[in-house]
């Protein structure tokens, strides 16, 4: 195998599969990248068994020359030095050459590295999906419905099947829930789909987020397949593979009120920035709590009160005030987090009493939906 190829081709996607590549492995070649040349270019491959993510280099980028290729071939190159290797290579291209009993060389520039690369048939094959009901979504709408439901995954492994987010698909409209007991995301949006199916999984949060930071941001649309414990995004270059959790996932419509007796309009920022400074003392002890009474028809006071460090008071002015007064505290972490969820820039929340979870929506905004469990507080 040999080819020379542009570096910052190559330095993009070594950074877009090193996402899957993990050094904490059983099967030691998964510390490595996979790399198969062909005629018509390379593709660069990494996995942790759990993600896979491909990424292919195509010759040419319409009459520009990305990668010239001498001779096909495949190898699987330590992941952690090669990453560091390519990145660090003093010229505008690179040149790959396998030899003997995998002997590697790398030349760039005036510098030339030996790696000793392991047996491309070794490495695990990918799974093989049959794209059959594939559904499509603009990207920059997949990344947002990521951004707004995955960071309320819980951390915890006690019960795995909530470090996932669940991904429901039902004529024509995908709804992704994430919750971890304490709070719940969500998030609703129509979905292109050429046979209509129905699908119920649960994507570990920790794929989403990883698939999101590599994925551009454009509204090319991108294909997703699912299968019984895989999911596929298929983008333009780029194939990324995760496993899906097992069991089942709570039936989270329960928690979600559908009356309430006071609802409160805020403008976001002003908000959430009231929030985090009450916020700042309140993080000195265990819980982060805050305060929010409804005064009056125009006011809602925030307040924190940390008995060794001190207390903060704040007046935030409200759009509209309606319903029954209302006092009730929760974790500011939690408030902010959805705040920052949330696009729009005014806010209602709902809420139902002084113990019972409460809504965060954005105005005439139906598709997305923050949910909070209030703390109690003696």
């Amino acid at each position: 195998m040999r080819f020379i190829i542009q570096r910052d081709h190559l330095v993009q996607s070594v950074q877009d599969v090193m996402k899957a590549v993990t050094s904490r492995t059983t099967i030691p070649i998964l510390t490595g990248i996979k790399i198969v040349t062909t005629e018509e270019g390379v593709t660069l491959t990494g996995s942790d068994s759990d993600v896979s993510i491909e990424s292919f280099i195509p010759k040419d980028d319409g009459d520009k020359e990305i990668v010239n290729i001498k001779q096909t071939g495949a190898i699987v190159l330590q992941a952690k030095f090669f990453s560091e290797m390519v990145r660090k290579l003093p010229s505008d291209h690179v040149e790959i050459e396998v030899q003997n009993h995998l002997q590697t060389v790398i030349r760039s520039g005036s510098s030339e590295f030996n790696l000793i690369g392991l047996d491309a048939e070794e490495y695990p094959h990918l799974p093989q999906i049959e794209a059959e009901n594939v559904f499509k979504i603009p990207t920059d709408l997949l990344k947002a419905m990521i951004r707004q439901t995955s960071f309320a995954v819980s951390t915890s492994e006690t019960r795995p099947i909530l470090t996932g987010v669940n991904w429901k698909v039902e004529n024509d409209e995908l709804n992704c829930i994430a919750t971890d007991s304490h709070r719940l995301a969500l998030r609703k949006a129509k979905i292109e789909i050429e046979t209509p199916a129905s699908y119920n999984v649960v994507i570990p949060g920790k794929s989403l987020t990883e698939l999101s930071k590599i994925l551009v941001d454009n509204n090319e649309l991108i294909d997703i397949v699912i299968t019984d414990n895989q999911v596929l995004f298929k983008a333009k270059h780029l194939l990324f593979f995760s496993r899906l959790l097992e069991g089942n996932y709570p039936d989270t419509s329960r928690l979600i009120p559908n009356e309430s007796k006071t609802e409160i309009v805020l403008q976001t920022k002003e908000f959430l920035h009231a929030i985090d400074r009450a916020s700042l003392l309140a993080r000195e002890g265990r819980n982060n709590v805050v305060k929010l009474s409804a005064i009056d028809s125009k006011m809602v006071e925030i307040s924190s009160n940390t008995p060794e460090v001190g207390k903060v008071v704040e007046e935030v002015k409200s759009q509209s005030i309606e319903g029954e007064e209302l006092k009730i505290s929760f974790s500011a972490k939690y408030m902010m987090d959805a705040l920052k969820a949330l696009e729009g820039t005014e806010i209602k929340i709902s809420f139902t009493g002084a113990m019972r979870p409460f809504i965060i929506q954005p105005i005439n905004d139906e598709s997305i939906l923050q949910l909070i469990l209030p703390v109690r507080t003696y």
